[in-house]
Formats: structure tokens, sequence, C-alpha cells
């Protein structure tokens, strides 16, 4: 048993110092992105074209990516390990550090916020509704405030994140995991094999089918918050369990909401099943030393037919509205709702779901939770179409009837940024 403990430890290292190898190499003959030069070339630091085409014969993109997965420290991992130069695994291609640099944001245009403050008054509720419906129609994206969930349970939700990616990384590595049947796993970047670059991010994903949440598969650190703040100092609270408890009745709201901005029954959305089952993905994006070069989040649309988003006050969201990208500016307490691929095909295209990305930053540790309603476990059976209500000779289906599994499986078989699932099944 103790030789095993040893070779175990031994290897661990030797995984670990080849990749460091690996990435002090990277570093050494990283290719620097000139402006000036023709699109699509590369030149390295010293401007030496016969060294940069040298440093390109011996870079190994696939025997670096795989050291990089074998550490299972994630980004998190380089910055404790004091990096000062992203490793090349992260640069993006050139033409899109000039598109972030020329396109980095709108100034003056806000995403819509939706108060839903009086929603119990019909009169109140039907202008919400309208609000709703423009946003939805409009930007695909929208912030809710007043929603009736606490604060507490908002702050303590992104404390159960920030405690679990800066905890020990040898409990951290517990979770690690590429198994897309695991409920509860840990990674870096689940397209990190086939991506043209690897985003500046970790991820904890939590899958919750309609049998509930069990606290006991949930990192410890996650399932229980000490509430010292409410000066409860022997109550501890399943902090994870509670969060999806208030998101989900919220789910349950913004369903009967955009049932009704789309002329159907309130209960229409709900009654089909959707918002039962979910997936929590939670972000974690270190603070950058060269943010210009590397993305939090390349751009890509939602898995979903919803998603409720909560961040923290950093920012770094962008959503892409009329070809420009807007920063979606955190409000304290407030929630991001976006719409999902699934609710575009379903309203036959007149609810959007638009491309969204998360630039890098020098500050940080950036945390949040997207919590996407409708599911991609008990759900993947289902068939997703227009709704007949919404069809007609006048206003034909724009997309054909799919299986959720099969839409599922297009995502996680290609990189965030392709082009959206939805291609394929239009008609």
């Amino acid at each position: 048993m103790k030789r095993k403990k040893e070779r175990k430890k031994r290897k661990k290292k030797k995984m670990r110092e080849t990749y460091l190898l690996l990435l002090r190499f990277s570093l050494s003959q990283i290719d620097v992105y000139a402006p000036s030069s023709p699109k699509g070339t590369e030149m390295n630091s010293l401007g030496d074209g016969e060294s940069s085409a040298m440093s390109v014969a011996k870079y190994d993109r696939a025997e670096e990516l795989k050291a990089f997965d074998d550490t299972k420290e994630g980004v998190k991992g380089l910055v404790d390990a004091g990096v000062v130069k992203i490793p090349k695994i992260f640069l993006r291609p050139p033409e899109e550090i000039a598109e972030k640099r020329q396109n980095c944001h709108r100034n003056g245009v806000k995403v819509p916020v939706v108060d839903m403050s009086g929603i119990e008054r019909d009169d109140r509720r039907r202008e919400i509704v309208e609000e709703v419906r423009i946003a939805s129609e409009t930007w695909g994206f929208f912030q809710v405030v007043n929603h009736g969930i606490p604060l507490i349970v908002l702050e303590e939700m992104i404390d159960g994140i920030r405690m679990f990616n800066e905890q020990d990384p040898e409990v951290r590595k517990e979770f690690y995991s590429r198994d897309r049947m695991k409920k509860v796993k840990f990674n870096c970047n689940y397209d990190l094999f086939h991506s043209r670059a690897a985003n500046w991010r970790d991820t904890l994903t939590i899958t919750i089918s309609s049998d509930g949440l069990d606290p006991q598969e949930l990192p410890p650190v996650c399932s229980y918050i000490n509430k010292c703040r409410r000066n409860l100092r022997t109550e501890k609270k399943e902090a994870t369990t509670e969060y999806k408890k208030h998101v989900t009745e919220l789910g349950v709201v913004l369903f009967e909401l955009l049932s009704e901005a789309l002329g159907l029954q309130a209960d229409h959305l709900r009654g089909m099943g959707f918002g039962k089952d979910g997936t929590m993905v939670c972000h974690y994006y270190p603070a950058c030393p060269e943010p210009e070069l590397t993305m939090g989040a390349s751009k890509h649309t939602d898995p979903a037919c919803l998603t409720i988003l909560l961040q923290d006050q950093i920012g770094g969201l962008q959503v892409l509205h009329q070809n420009q990208w807007a920063d979606v500016h955190p409000i304290l307490g407030s929630l991001v709702i976006n719409i999902g691929d699934f609710l575009q095909v379903m309203s036959n295209g007149k609810l959007k779901s638009v491309y969204h990305r998360v630039v890098s930053s020098h500050v940080g540790p950036r945390i949040s939770t997207a919590y996407f309603l409708s599911g991609t476990t008990t759900a993947s059976t289902r068939l997703c179409g227009p709704l007949k209500e919404l069809t007609s000779e006048e206003s034909p289906p724009v997309y054909r009837e799919f299986l959720v599994a099969e839409y599922i499986g297009k995502f996680m078989s290609k990189a965030l940024d392709d082009c959206s699932c939805l291609d394929y099944f239009k008609l």
C-alpha cells in the first residue's frame, strides 16, 4: 500500500513537471500577433521569421493540452504558479484579437431591466409581460430586479463557488472529470480538445434532475455555508440547494410571463414540463495577465430553454446587439435572463437566442453561475420544434423537429464559438 502511494505521488510529480516544462517552452517561444502583420501571419517577439517557423514546427498543441488537462488544476493552477504570460493554448486567433480591440462595446446602450415588483397586480403584470416580450424579441437578454430571491442567498452562492475554487487543489481535483454522465464535475473548458483556443476560466457543473439534488453529492464547501452574517453561528444551510429552490421558483414565473408574451395561456410552457430539469454551471474567471490576448468565454448561444445568470460585481459579460457588443453592467441583487436556443425554436424565431461572451480582465476572480432551465438529462428524449399554436400558412415553421439529445450531441462535439447549433435544424 505504501509503495502504491509513493508511485502515485511520483506520477503526479512527473506529470506536473512535464506540464511546467511544456509551459516554459510555450512561453519562451510564444508568437505575438502583430496588428500590422498580414491576416493569419505570425512573428515571434524578436521579429525573427526563421525562429518563428522553428517555433511553430516544434510546438505540439495536442501534447500541451493533454499536459495541462492532466494537472487537473485548471486556470487557477496557472495563476497560483505565478504565470505572467498566458500559455499558447489560450491565445485567440489574430482576427479575433483585432475584432476585440476595435469592437469592444457600445457606449450608452443598456440591456433592458425589468422590475418585477407588483407582479401580483393584474395591471402591473400586463406591463411586465410587455417589457419581457420586447426585451426577448429585440435583445434576447434582460436583467430582473425585485425578483423575490433574498440577497443573502445570492451572496452565499457566489461565496460557495469562490471557496470551492480557492480551497486546497488536491480537494478540488477529486471532482475533476470529463465524464458527461457525472452529475457533479469540475474541469477547464468542456471543449478543450477541439476548440481553437481555450478560455480563461474553470467550471464546476451540477446537473439537477426533477427528483432533486442530493447535498451529499456536492463539494462540502459548496453544500454548507456557515451563516455568521445572520448571527446564527450554529446554523448551517445547504447554500446550493437553497439557491436552486429559489431560482427554480423564479423560473416558473418567467415561463408564465414568456407564455403570455407569446399570446399563450400562462401555464403553457410550464405544462410542457420545461424547467423541471436543469444544469447549474458555476464559472470562476481568475485575473488574467494578458487579457487582450484571450477570452473568459468565447461567443456562444445557450443550450437551454432559458438561462438565469447570477454574476458578481466585476463585469465582463457582453451581448451582441445590432452587430455590436454591449456590456451587461452588474446590478447588485439582480439576475440576468437570456433566451436559449430551445425557446427560439419553440417560438418559431420570435424570441431571440443571441450570441454573448465574457471578456477576460486584469481584475479577478470574476464569479458567476448560469442555471440552464429545460435540461440535458431526462429531457434528452423530448422532441423540440416550433409550437403548433405559433405556426400557420402565413407563418410556417422555421425549424424542423429534433430530439434534445441530437442537439446536445452536436453542441458537445463542437467548439463553443463554432456556429450556432440551430443552423443544423433550419428548414
